[in-house]
């Protein structure tokens, strides 16, 4: 039996690749508001969402908008041009403040991510661990984990220890929401980490560029790896 594992495809910029990864079996699309190389306007990630839909329709990924501590504001006008699907809060944003989300914008789905520093080796402490998750219980709709990057708190494109990830994925199972991987992803390894882990979803960006553009020919190469995971 296939274990089914959600893909998602971060830091898309332009209508030509998102329509190609809207064709694949991928289930979300990330488009960056937050300072990043690959940071994008409320327009351009519109333009690129009305594309996606146009073509795949009910098949098209869901649309996920990456933020670091934004105002509520800032979520209002990108939402105004951009239908999200997904606010995706990257920061340090409270369990309060995710409530607030979903209330201002009934029926987007909030993620909350979570990083892991370097040298953690273990999750279940006070400072790093999962105890740090329970205000936002039944507050959000998915976490997920990332490499720290002292400067954009992640997206640093670097792998974290894995022997972190049970305990936030048995408090996400407890939770009843998806708890999705990042930090480091790339074709070459992302069966190792759905064969010793198997989180219900992975998120990638930097592991399918070449030379910082998007690579279709490593999106496809991704997907088709997590995809004949068994």
């Amino acid at each position: 039996m296939t274990a089914r594992v959600s893909v998602k495809i971060c830091g898309l910029r332009t209508v030509e690749m998102a329509d190609q990864v809207a064709a694949l079996p991928v289930d979300y699309v990330g488009f960056v508001f937050a300072p990043s190389k690959r940071q994008v306007t409320p327009q351009q990630a519109g333009e690129m969402i009305r594309s996606m839909k146009s073509a795949a329709g009910a098949k098209a990924p869901a649309a996920v908008g990456v933020f670091v501590n934004p105002t509520m504001e800032e979520l209002e006008a990108v939402l105004r041009e951009a239908a999200l699907d997904v606010v995706q809060l990257h920061g340090e944003e409270s369990a309060e403040f995710c409530r607030a989300v979903k209330h201002a914008f009934p029926g987007t789905r909030v993620f909350k991510v979570f990083t892991v520093k370097a040298g953690e080796t273990k999750a279940g402490n006070e400072s790093t661990g999962t105890s740090r998750l329970e205000p936002y219980r039944h507050v959000v709709d998915g976490m997920l984990l990332d490499t720290h990057d002292p400067v954009y708190g992640g997206g640093s494109g670097k792998t974290f220890a894995w022997d972190t990830i049970p305990p936030y994925l048995a408090w996400c199972r407890e939770a009843g929401i998806p708890l999705l991987v990042a930090g480091g992803l790339q074709p070459d390894n992302v069966r190792d980490l759905l064969d010793a882990y198997m989180p219900d979803g992975v998120d990638v960006s930097s592991g399918v560029e070449t030379e910082g553009v998007k690579d279709i020919v490593k999106i496809k190469k991704f997907v088709e790896r997590v995809q004949t995971i068994v």
